[in-house]
Parts: C-alpha cells; structure tokens; sequence
C-alpha cells in the first residue's frame, strides 16, 4: 500500500496551459504570476477563476491598484470568459488600496487574513503584489519590513485550505532578490516582445512542484474568448515516438495519384513519411500536391491542406473545390500574419483529429517562412524540424511543396538546409533542350526503400501531370540534334 499523497490538479479553463503545467495546477498550491506590464497577467487570473469558480468552490480576488474593481471589470467583461452572474455568489473583489495607502504592512496583512476567515474561499487571488513593493519604496521603508511582509503573506498563503495566486509586474525573473519567488510552490512568468512590425506574446512555466511541466517559451494569443497557449511541440525520445523509418514498415504504400510516378517512388510514398517537393516557380509542384490529396479522397483519406502562398478563395478554384466544399479536404486558414510554427501545428492537429486525416500538404515552406513573425523565422529549420517530427508520429502522410530558384549550374534541394526533415524528395527542374524549356523531375531519396535514378520528362495538361521518357530515351529521339543541357 502507497503512502503517497495524492495531489488534485485544477483544470484551468485556459485552452493549452493545462499541457504547460503537467496536467493542471495542484490544490492547494501558491501560484506566482508574473510578468511585463501589459502581457495578459490579470486577464490569465480572471479566465482561470472564472472557469474553477462556483458556489461550492468559491473565489475572493484582492485589487491593490488604485482603480476600484468596477473600472477593471469593466474591461475583462468584453471576454466570453466573464460570467457576470458568478459576481458576488462565487465571486468576490476586495479592494485593499487604502490600507495599502497607510503604509501600514500589517494592516494589509491583517484585512486579507479577516477576509479569508470570513469567506472561507477555495479560491485567492492578490493583484497586483509588486503594487506593494512599490509603495515599500516610495514610503522609503527598510528592506528587512518588505521581505518580512512578503514572507509572512507567502507563509499565509501557503497555511490556507485554499489555491492561491499573486499577480504582479516584473522586468525580468528576480528569483535571487525576492522571497516570494522561493516560497512559490508555482512560478507562470507571462511576456510580449516587439520584434520588427510584430508583437510576440510568450509563456514560461518557469516552477511547479511536484509535477513535470513543459519547459521553455510556448506562444500565446489573446483574443475574444481570452487566452490560448499554444505549447511547444517537443521531440518525444526515441522509445515513446519512433522516427518515420522505425514507425512504417515500408510494406504500406500511400499512392500519390501521379500516374508512373509511384513506381518511381519504389511502389508509392511509404505511410507515415514525409515529402519534400522543391521545383522553381510554375514547375507543377501545387498540381502533383492537388493530386496527391485527390487520389487520397478516392482511396476514403481525407486530407489537409495549408496553403500559404493562395489564398483560400485562389485555391478554391483548382482541382480541389469540390473536395473542400464536400468537407473531404480540410483547409488551414493561414491569412493572419504574424504566426508561429506552434500555433500552426495546433490548428493543423486540431483539424487532422476532427476530419481523421491521412494526407496533409504544406504549400509552401517558402510561403510559410514570411507567414512567420520575425522572431520565430529566425529559428525556422529547428521549429520545422519539431513539427515534422508531430505530425508524422501521428501517422500522417505530409508533402511539403518548397520555392527552389532555378540557377542551372547548381543542385540544391532546400533554400533552407532543411532537406534533412524529408524521408522523400523530388526534385521538379527545367532543362533546356533544342532551344525549348521543358519540365524534368527526379526522384532523389526514399529513405529505406528504392527507387528510380531516372531523370525524366513531364507536362501539365488538362487532366494534371503526364509523365513521359527519360532523359536518356529523349536524347535518341532527338539524335543527332544538339544534347540538353540540364538545369
């Protein structure tokens, strides 16, 4: 028989954040949530207790601003969140500003303490803790009284039979310098930077006892409903999620809806892998990925599809509408600007859950790259790489379209260096020969698996790609005449 305790972990209510905290905030637990002004600090409290709040399980909030609650409520009303009937039934706000007015530590300690015997809450929140610092320094009161206030309202906290949160402005950790920061059992640190023209808001799980959070920076948007984290998708080792080689056993085949281009592959795109089509502008590449989510629906596998360089309106009117408008195809809408990789990945693995898909194309990376808020562009190879790593431990198929500017004295198959994600490339170019461009492609990699080493010919008709002879048969053809010069 176990003698250990069992912690209960509160849902919070805030979509993603439970996955950053290992499962939910522990009862009981005393919660510091810090951050820079401005990045969503009181508006992560609100969501959070309005979602655990109820007549059974109620909340007392403390405001040490020198606004009345009404004034702040005014504001975090706007959000769908705010159920204005929890107000004063399992909801309630005490303004301290005028105890805190008088300087009189005590005094302050002393009301928070009354009002929590009186109300027995199960839920206590204090905003904003660092407006009391503030005031220590502005009466010029001596460090020792602060860090013995702050102790004793952390040691308070921590006594009570209740979940308990500080809410306060700080420009960077100060772990070193504050007590508070040693005597939180859970540390949310909130930040937003201004990188270039965009705004990039960010969330770190910087402490949580006696559970295994997510670490590092996650993504964050606030909108009408409040806020949405979008975790860092993290690589799995390598005995819960296996790489695509160790996943597909290379005996199922995901036919690509080309005709002779399976063959090529060695018998079709093994399930589970990852594609890399590169090619210049106008070489066909967003046609071969058409046909690739067709052949898809004609085998019942719905498909994905994020486009980045159409809009959704452009891509509507190709192969795909009817797919669309017949709900067989998903489509990502990726008009915003300003993304990040994780809030793309999330839409993405929310939309292959609802419509059990199989396929997903990304068209394209290029196109996807200046979708990308600056500050997560310049980590672009290694966020790909995470990503890639998800979605194919979910046993989707993925093709990934790229831009290649064609320079005909050079092979490259990425503008990123990131040819390594792929388990498969094709390389779409085009060659001259007899003083006319053709299109050619070649199938350069199939991880564990053979393939043809042919270069071959290829138009785009009315029915989609026709592939047609080798470099080496069009060359006796044209026998005689001047040889191609290729790309």
């Amino acid at each position: 028989m176990s003698n250990k305790v069992t912690i209960r972990r509160l849902q919070t209510g805030v979509p993603g954040l439970d996955n950053l905290l290992g499962g939910g905030l522990p009862e009981f637990s005393f919660n510091l949530i810090a951050g820079t002004p401005g990045s969503g600090k009181t508006t992560l409290a609100h969501q959070i207790m309005f979602s655990l709040a109820n007549p059974q399980y109620r909340a007392l909030f403390f405001t040490v601003l020198g606004e009345p609650a009404l004034k702040m409520l005014r504001y975090q009303q706007q959000y769908t969140f705010f159920d204005h009937d929890k107000i004063n039934d399992s909801i309630r706000f005490v303004n301290l500003s005028a105890e805190l007015l008088g300087g009189d530590f005590d005094r302050v300690l002393a009301r928070i303490a009354d009002e929590v015997k009186a109300y027995a809450p199960s839920l206590v929140f204090v905003d904003s803790f660092r407006s009391v610092v503030q005031s220590a320094k502005r009466e010029d009161q001596g460090v020792s009284d602060l860090q013995r206030f702050v102790q004793q309202l952390g040691m308070q906290m921590t006594s009570w039979q209740a979940t308990t949160f500080l809410i306060g402005e700080y420009l960077a950790p100060e772990a070193e310098s504050s007590p508070v920061f040693t005597v939180a059992d859970g540390i949310l640190w909130l930040s937003q930077n201004l990188h270039r023209n965009s705004m990039v808001r960010k969330m770190q799980v910087v402490k949580m006892r006696g559970q295994a959070q997510a670490p590092g920076l996650h993504t964050f948007r606030i909108g009408d409903a409040g806020i949405q984290v979008f975790p860092r998708a993290i690589i799995q080792p390598a005995d819960s999620v296996g790489s695509p080689i160790e996943t597909s056993t290379g005996e199922q085949r995901v036919p690509m809806g080309t005709p002779g281009l399976d063959e090529m592959l060695g018998g079709g795109l093994p399930a589970g892998y990852s594609l890399l089509l590169v090619g210049p502008s106008g070489s066909g590449k967003t046609i071969l990925a058409t046909e690739f989510l067709a052949e898809g629906v004609r085998r019942g596998e719905p498909g994905v599809i994020a486009a980045f360089e159409k809009s959704p309106s452009q891509l509507l009117n190709n192969k795909l509408s009817a797919l669309v408008k017949a709900g067989q195809v998903g489509v990502i809408n990726t008009r915003s600007l300003d993304l990040s990789i994780d809030e793309t990945l999330h839409d993405l693995i929310q939309m292959i859950n609802r419509m059990q898909a199989k396929r997903v194309v990304i068209d394209s990376l290029s196109g996807f790259e200046l979708a990308l808020a600056p500050e997560f562009s310049e980590d672009f190879r290694g966020s790909l790489y995470r990503m890639i790593a998800e979605l194919t431990a979910m046993g989707v198929t993925i093709l990934m379209t790229s831009e290649l500017e064609d320079r005909y004295t050079d092979l490259r198959f990425s503008p990123f260096g990131s040819a390594f994600l792929a388990d498969a490339i094709i390389v779409q170019r085009y060659v001259e020969i007899a003083g006319q461009f053709k299109r050619a492609f070649s199938v350069v990699k199939v991880r564990g698996s053979e393939h043809s080493k042919d270069i071959r010919l290829f138009d785009i008709t009315d029915e989609g790609i026709v592939i047609g002879e080798t470099m080496s048969e069009y060359a006796g053809i044209l026998s005689g005449r001047p040889t191609f010069s290729p790309g």
